[in-house]
């Protein structure tokens, strides 16, 4: 599995952080058609979020270390053209604000065309592991995102 990230310039994402994925459609993904079935965007949703975090410095394990979890609130999702087996796709995942006790991530998935084939968004909580009680994120997380949020 093919897997890079870029977090986009300051001088073209001012006030929100992006990363780009790279992952390829598997066989063992698609549908009948021959195409990504569509359950498994979440899935790729995934993959930005989490490759996005690491390029920052953290991870969802180091968050769960500190007795924070990050559960999917909700999830929206928009199909716009297929995906099919071999298929290398781009996952673009955009934090546009700071975090407070949810986080939004947004998504857009391109085909190798440059297409936009897929868009979506999770809202995820921050919520103590202890007992499910939705918190605010840990200081050292805030930190390690403000910077690029600052005018």
């Amino acid at each position: 599995m093919q897997r890079s990230v870029y977090i986009c310039p300051e001088s073209i994402c001012w006030k929100m952080i992006t990363g780009i994925s790279t992952r390829r459609v598997l066989y063992a993904e698609t549908d009948r058609m021959g195409f990504l079935y569509y359950g498994n965007y979440p899935s790729y949703y995934e993959v930005g979020r989490t490759e996005l975090l690491r390029t920052l410095g953290t991870s969802y394990k180091a968050l769960e270390e500190t007795g924070v979890q990050m559960p999917v609130h909700s999830l929206q999702i928009e199909y716009i053209k297929p995906a099919a087996y071999d298929d290398v796709l781009s996952i673009r995942a955009t934090l546009k604000e700071m975090p407070g006790v949810r986080m939004l991530f947004h998504y857009e998935i391109e085909n190798e065309s440059g297409e936009v084939i897929n868009r979506g968004q999770t809202e995820l909580v921050f919520t103590r592991i202890s007992d499910n009680k939705p918190v605010r994120p840990p200081a050292w997380f805030v930190e390690l995102l403000e910077p690029h949020f600052r005018e």
